[in-house]
């Protein structure tokens, strides 16, 4: 078991809020000192209030599924002996409603495309069984459906 953290912050400053014109970019701050741009998506919050240039919090689930997806496969063909030369992933998310009627992400495509290096490559069929292995083992594609809690406080 590991747990995982990540420090998300946004300040008004300057800017009016009641009126809902104020900036949605914020910052993601992670343990080892990466710090990433975040707002909301100029598809829910038109700009200026939202940052095209900074990760919608959409784009971000898109991405950890993709990323979760291409490090499990790399293992699993390094682990078969196969030789990766490079992965490209096109992943598209759709937004749409659900079966309640609430807005979701409502299927994510993976599109990788991979070129093999080395004197053997795989097979059509044991490159799907690489890319089968790897949905399976995705720790975001296993959490899709996990519980998320709120505990709310308030400062001083």
């Amino acid at each position: 078991m590991a747990d995982y953290f990540a420090t998300i912050a946004w300040q008004r400053q300057d800017q009016p809020f009641i009126d809902k014109r104020y900036r949605r970019r914020h910052e993601w701050r992670f343990d080892g000192g990466a710090v990433v741009p975040g707002s909301s998506s100029p598809h829910s919050v038109r700009v200026p209030y939202s940052d095209a240039a900074a990760v919608d919090p959409e784009e971000a689930f898109v991405a950890a599924l993709s990323s979760c997806h291409m490090l499990w496969f790399l293992d699993y063909a390094a682990r078969a002996g196969w030789v990766v030369d490079d992965y490209l992933d096109e992943a598209v998310g759709v937004m749409a409603p659900d079966a309640r009627g609430r807005m979701a992400m409502t299927r994510v495509t993976l599109r990788p495309r991979v070129r093999f290096g080395g004197e053997r490559r795989p097979d059509a069929a044991e490159h799907a069984r690489l890319h089968h292995a790897a949905h399976e083992s995705c720790f975001i594609a296993n959490s899709v459906t996990s519980e998320v809690l709120c505990e709310p406080a308030l400062k001083d």
